[in-house]
């Protein structure tokens, strides 16, 4: 399988994110969810992420999203 690069900014700056289309197809339920762009899910992950890469940050809030509610309070607060 293939990975799919997405273009987005992040304060201020251009970036790309490259994640397996199930990993986007969660993202965008979470957004959905959520009421917000998945692009606005990903600038919320940039800032809560720490050192973790941004592609690793986003496949760890989709799962903990698919596992249960608020993935990025839970995930980040381990850390």
């Amino acid at each position: 399988m293939s990975l799919v690069k997405r273009s987005l900014s992040l304060s201020g700056h251009q970036t790309s994110v490259a994640l397996e289309p199930e990993f986007w197809s969660a993202l965008e339920a979470m957004a959905a969810a959520e009421g917000v762009t998945v692009s606005a899910v990903l600038r919320r992950l940039d800032e809560g992420r720490g050192d973790r890469p941004l592609a690793s940050a986003a496949r760890v809030a989709a799962l903990g999203w698919a596992l249960g509610p608020d993935p990025v309070s839970r995930v980040f607060a381990r850390e």
